[in-house]
């Protein structure tokens, strides 16, 4: 793949920032193993053999008299009974952890919310859920939550953005009354009163959020579409009779997506952190859900258990530390006034 020379300039630029480039390969490093979370932390076996046959529970559903058991239920790996039985007969594959999300583990003899130990290395939370496994899953669902929200909102924000910033004149002057007045509304409130009068779910949490969050980047794209629109080349492009998409997408839209791309893991973070707001408030996704809002509120809840809030607290501000400095390499990637390391020696 070959790159223009911006384009290869600017990836020096970011890999000399060591601190961004370290925080860009821990980040994905930490949402590649999410996202195969239900192979790191799973309360069925990934693999188990017995009587001489090859079972799958991760991926099927096997009732216990498949395993000569007396119920016709779903097997419970975790059942004393039916682990010795398996294991008379053939053996168990599990992964690292040995317990999902929502699985409690009745089996543990201290009380809830019990410390770290060998099963359970960051402790149980107050429920007998195992905090390892909560915060795997509940990092996978809010990066998903906050790519989603970024995506969606930039792409909507960016052509709003244009629109105004192109047009200029009575367009630009009512979209900039309406911005004002709908970004007056109070966001929190509304989704509080919206918990309210019906069931949340990750659709209308993010639909919700949506409507507001597109506002972001909207002045930024618009500002540098009302700078660059009347620059000789656009005016140029015009006289020729080139179409307004073109004129729009092809010669204004790449200087306008410097500013909006540094800004979007940014808005990312701000994006995870209002989702752990609102689950933290009670207001946000619904019981059943791995929330890392609802781990901090624990950890609120059981200050003789400090693992749960530590725990939550360390995932969160990572994430955040993570994006920050992978924000401002990006930053220093796209400023024109930065110099790629091979340019600074002198010739």
């Amino acid at each position: 793949m070959s790159f223009s020379q911006h384009t290869r300039r600017r990836l020096l630029v970011f890999r000399h920032r060591r601190r961004a480039l370290l925080s860009l390969c821990i980040f994905i490093a930490l949402f590649a193993v999410s996202l195969c979370a239900e192979f790191v932390a799973n309360d069925r076996p990934l693999l188990l053999s017995y009587k001489g046959d090859l079972y799958t529970p991760l991926f099927c559903d096997y009732p216990e008299t498949t395993f000569d058991g007396p119920f016709p239920g779903p097997a419970d790996y975790h059942d004393p009974v039916l682990a010795r039985r398996i294991a008379a007969h053939g053996w168990m594959l599990w992964p690292p952890v040995r317990f999902s999300f929502a699985t409690i583990d009745r089996m543990e003899q201290t009380p809830f919310p019990a410390p770290p130990s060998a099963l359970h290395p960051l402790g149980t939370d107050d429920s007998g859920r195992d905090v390892l496994a909560c915060l795997l899953y509940g990092f996978r669902l809010s990066v998903v939550f906050g790519l989603a929200l970024t995506v969606i909102s930039a792409g909507v924000g960016i052509w709003a953005g244009a629109m105004l910033g192109y047009h200029g004149g009575w367009v630009d002057l009512a979209g900039q009354r309406f911005m004002e007045i709908w970004g007056g509304l109070p966001v929190t409130y509304l989704l509080i009163i919206l918990a309210s009068i019906m069931e949340t779910s990750f659709l209308m949490l993010l639909g919700t959020m949506l409507l507001f969050s597109w506002m972001g980047l909207t002045d930024t794209v618009r500002a540098e579409f009302l700078r660059v629109r009347r620059l000789p080349y656009i005016t140029a492009a015009r006289a020729l009779g080139l179409p307004r998409k073109r004129v729009i997408f092809v010669h204004i839209l790449p200087n306008a997506l410097v500013a909006t791309v540094a800004a979007l893991p940014f808005v990312l973070s701000g994006s995870i952190t209002s989702l752990t707001s609102l689950d933290f408030l009670g207001f946000g996704l619904p019981a059943g859900y791995p929330s890392l809002g609802e781990l901090v509120s624990q950890g609120r809840s059981n200050l003789h258990a400090p693992w749960i809030g530590c725990s939550a607290f360390g995932i969160l501000s990572g994430t955040l530390i993570l994006l920050v400095f992978i924000g401002e390499g990006i930053r220093d990637a796209l400023d024109p006034s930065a110099v790629a390391p091979d340019e600074a020696t002198p010739r």
